[in-house]
């Protein structure tokens, strides 16, 4: 019997790993959705084969990924695109798809050899992207287990993304309808900071957003006074 482990603090990777029980029911499976969890000293007596990460936003520590494979599944289609808020800087570039690539950790962010990569959609949510990307992570899964896949150097210049923060949701200063319904859709996820404006005394939260012809758009909104 083989361990493995799947990493994650998102609440749709626990349906991904019950099904991935259901495809190897002779491993087992555990999802660890803390950093206080994710440890040396819990893995080195877990021994895991593999410990499948689809998506993290800490950095995986030396001692961890030198003596254990992690195996992190990114948005983009490296070396394009390393760094934070893959999702959000693709769709703010135009981009309407892009790759999934599953890559070993090392010592530089996303800058490891990878071992595959899949299309992945960017029509939609960041919710919707998130779970359609879950569902193309576990056929990747499965994939580097059955075809014990062996991961190969990245090959181009990369293109590092920088991580975005609450205030990069703003959508005061943007000039077209298309780039708000693309702000709205591109935070609307848990644990991410929605789009918003702000006056002196409230600041509105958009979330749900839908666009008309590029003429009007509808959307959920929550005030919540300063």
């Amino acid at each position: 019997m083989d361990k493995y482990i799947l990493l994650s603090n998102k609440s749709w990777h626990v349906e991904l790993i019950d099904k991935l029980c259901e495809k190897f029911p002779e491993d087992e499976w555990i999802l660890i959705q803390t950093e206080k969890a994710f440890t040396k000293e819990k893995l080195s007596k877990i021994k895991p084969k593999k410990i499948f990460i689809p998506h993290w936003s800490s950095i995986i520590p030396k001692d961890i990924h030198e003596e254990f494979k992690c195996i992190v599944f990114h948005m983009t289609d490296l070396p394009y695109g390393r760094g934070g808020s893959p999702l959000q800087n693709l769709i703010i570039r135009g981009h309407k798809k892009t790759k999934l690539s599953a890559l070993r950790v090392n010592d530089n962010i996303d800058a490891g050899p990878i071992y595959l990569k899949k299309e992945l959609s960017l029509k939609g949510t960041a919710t919707q992207i998130f779970h359609r990307a879950s569902k193309i992570i576990m056929t990747m899964i499965i994939e580097i287990i059955e075809m014990n896949k062996v991961p190969k150097e990245q090959k181009g210049t990369p293109v590092v993304f920088r991580r975005r923060n609450s205030e990069d949701s703003n959508i005061k200063d943007l000039k077209n309808l298309e780039e708000v319904f693309d702000y709205i859709r591109m935070l609307d996820c848990e644990g991410y900071p929605n789009a918003f404006i702000e006056t002196s005394h409230f600041k509105f939260h958009f979330t749900k957003a839908k666009i008309q012809n590029n003429q009007l758009i509808k959307a959920n909104v929550e005030i919540i006074k300063k």
